[in-house]
This record gives C-alpha cells, sequence and structure tokens, in this order.
C-alpha cells in the first residue's frame, strides 16, 4: 500500500509519538517510513512560506505573532472560507529576507500552534489558470464511442 508523501511525516509528528519512536522505526530497517519523509521534492528557496496544519481557529495575528519570534514577517495570512470565516487549515508568512525565512522554517517545522501541529515549507509558485502544474497529472481516456 503506498502511502501519501507527507502523511506518515504528519502522522508521527503527533504527540502519540516521539522523536524517539520516529527514529526506533526507522532504525528497525522500515524503508517506506524512511523514504516518506525525503520524498518530497525540492522547491527553490522563497521569502514566502506555506504553512499547513492550521487550526481553523488560527488567525492571521496569531500566525503572524508566531512566526515574528524568527524574523522581520512583511504579512501573514491565514486562508478562510468564505462562509464560515473559519481558516482552510492553510496560510502563508512572507518574510522581508530569506534568512529570516529559513529560520522561520527551522523554528516552527513540525510544531504545536493553538494545540495543532503544523509544517512550514517554502511556498511554491503559482501555476497559471487553467495550466496543470505538469502534465503528468491528467489521465488520457481514448474517446467515447456511441
Amino acid at each position: 500500500m503506498a502511502l501519501r508523501p507527507g502523511l506518515m511525516r504528519r502522522f508521527l509528528s503527533t504527540s502519540l509519538f516521539s522523536s524517539q519512536s520516529y527514529a526506533a522505526a526507522t532504525a528497525t530497517g522500515s524503508a517506506s517510513v524512511a523514504n516518506t519523509v525525503s520524498d518530497k521534492p525540492a522547491v527553490a528557496p522563497s521569502m514566502t512560506l506555506f504553512v499547513s496544519g492550521l487550526n481553523k481557529r488560527t488567525t492571521s495575528e496569531k500566525l503572524q505573532e508566531e512566526f515574528a519570534k524568527f524574523g522581520e514577517v512583511v504579512h501573514a495570512r491565514v486562508v478562510t472560507d468564505r462562509n464560515s470565516g473559519y481558516s482552510k487549515g492553510f496560510g502563508f508568512v512572507n518574510y522581508a529576507t530569506l534568512e529570516d525565512a529559513e529560520k522561520g522554517i527551522k523554528g516552527m517545522d513540525a510544531q504545536f500552534l493553538d494545540g495543532w501541529v503544523i509544517f512550514a515549507e517554502y511556498a511554491r509558485p503559482r501555476t497559471p489558470p487553467g495550466q496543470s502544474a505538469s502534465p503528468e497529472t491528467y489521465q488520457h481516456f481514448p474517446p467515447a464511442r456511441g
């Protein structure tokens, strides 16, 4: 059974598991656990961070306050649902410098914020509307005969 990349990382970072249990799992030869963490494609460093795993009640102000501990935050935004106004579970943090952004990732990745484990990484560039990130993401089906 193939696991989605990052799923095992999220599972092992919960409060039920400590870094010791993760180390024990990787030391016993569980290659699939070790590979799911490092299989992520590399993203070019940028001053914008993508933050996922946010609590539904986390605000942009709280996000900025926590990430400001690691450098100068220019802007922080939690993406919210239009109807409920609650967080969709992710947001973006813009730092003034690449060094501050790197410190922000190191300081906040896999940490607790409002009781939830969050993940911080460099934001990927946005693809233009109507284009996929990669052509391989679409399945090609033969035309229907009728």
